[in-house]
């Protein structure tokens, strides 16, 4: 949804129950995940593969011109994964010592960013590339997006090391495009989906 508002597409959103997922939804997405575009009908799924046509058909690109400075961006939305799983570690965990063991193993995987962030744009951002939004910028952002909401309540200092990270989160944050992506009452739904998992950060967040 953030490449489709960076790039002005009209679209029209359909939020599905993933405990209870319609037929029709299942019959288009093969693999049962969100999201999925529809195009003249056709279902396309995938995030990346998502952004990655909607780069190839509706301007402004959000990739770099450049065909290396591409691939390296592509490279590192396939990283997203892993990072992913690195500040879930922390919000999904189910008990406190669980959280503590998630907040020590993170490091890893966001030094590994926070050194993208120095080496691959060669300036002072705010973005991945420098200026202006691109789709390692929309990758990464839903998850700083939830780490954000439970940190503001846990306050475990995590990216106070990664200075780069950090103040890459702060701008995705506070980001327009970024911030419309999701809809209202998120962060209730958010706190809820935690709640149902069982995990420690839901008793931070009531």
């Amino acid at each position: 949804m953030i490449a489709l508002r960076a790039k002005g597409v009209a679209f029209e959103t359909t939020y599905i129950d993933l405990r209870d997922k319609p037929d029709w939804f299942l019959r288009i997405s093969p693999h049962g995940k969100v999201p999925v575009l529809r195009v003249d009908d056709v279902p396309l799924f995938e995030s990346n593969a998502i952004a990655e046509y909607l780069d190839e058909t509706v301007s402004p690109r959000l990739h770099p011109e450049d065909p290396l400075k591409r691939a390296r961006n592509r490279a590192w939305t396939d990283f997203v994964p892993d990072f992913a799983r690195a500040l879930s570690g922390v919000y999904y965990a189910t008990s406190e010592a669980a959280m503590q063991e998630g907040l020590k193993s993170a490091p890893s995987a966001l030094g590994r960013v926070e050194k993208a962030l120095a080496e691959e744009r060669g300036n002072d951002g705010p973005y991945f590339n420098g200026e202006r939004l691109s789709l390692v910028d929309a990758a990464y952002a839903p998850f700083l997006q939830r780490f954000g909401l439970v940190e503001r309540r846990l306050q475990s200092g995590l990216l106070g090391p990664f200075a780069l990270i950090r103040a890459w989160s702060e701008a995705l944050l506070a980001d327009e495009t970024v911030r419309g992506s999701v809809p209202d009452g998120f962060e209730e739904a958010f706190v809820a989906t935690l709640t149902r998992r069982g995990a420690h950060a839901a008793t931070l967040l009531r």
